[in-house]
């Protein structure tokens, strides 16, 4: 079975950039939930989706600007592959994964960093999306299904540090609250996303 690593974290938080760090590390292909999301209410649908779409290695592009779903992509599950996004982490989608991170990082940088990167259009969804991150955190209780806990800034838990019972080498960098994603120690990550990990 082929190793699954769910990332999660509200708004902001970096999920996208250690998805792509990791992935260019590990040569892991990665699902990122902003392409199957059914528009600015479809937090909670585009979690239910990954359940299908790890069975069935199959998904369905969102585009934004037509609003509705578009041509099908593949997955090779032959291998590892990376879920990030917000709602990766529920218990439905943790029991079906090899290992789940939950990001975290204070809200006025988090805002900062995802209206810099999307601009004019999210800005009027901000709080329509937050709210969905909050149910979506009352329900699931991410962070209590996550290995590690990945935090920086003053509003972060674990700020400064990678943290779980079993791992702390990892470290963001927290000089102006920002991460940095070159700091991290990815050995334990890159060894469960290791090709030579997969059955055949």
């Amino acid at each position: 079975m082929r190793p699954v690593l769910l990332i999660d974290g509200r708004s902001g938080s970096g999920k996208t950039e250690l998805a792509t760090a990791l992935a260019a590390a590990t040569g892991a292909q990665v699902l990122r939930l902003d392409f199957v999301y059914p528009g600015w209410g479809g937090l909670a649908a585009g979690s239910a989706l990954v359940p299908g779409i790890l069975a069935t290695h199959r998904w369905q592009r969102w585009d934004w600007a037509l609003s509705r779903y578009t041509e099908w992509h593949s997955l090779d599950p032959a291998l590892p592959l990376i879920v990030e996004g917000c709602g990766a982490l529920s218990r439905q989608n943790r029991a079906l994964a090899t290992h789940g991170i939950w990001m975290e990082l204070d809200e006025p940088t988090r805002k900062a960093r995802a209206l810099a990167r999307d601009g004019d259009s999210y800005a009027p969804h901000w709080d329509e999306w937050a709210a969905q991150e909050l149910d979506f955190i009352a329900r699931e209780n991410p962070v209590s299904l996550a290995d590690d806990v990945v935090g920086v800034g003053s509003g972060a838990a674990g700020s400064g540090a990678v943290g779980s019972a079993a791992f702390g080498q990892g470290r963001f960098s927290t000089g102006g609250g920002v991460p940095e994603i070159s700091t991290i120690d990815f050995s334990r990550w890159r060894a469960l996303l290791d090709p030579a990990r997969v059955e055949s």
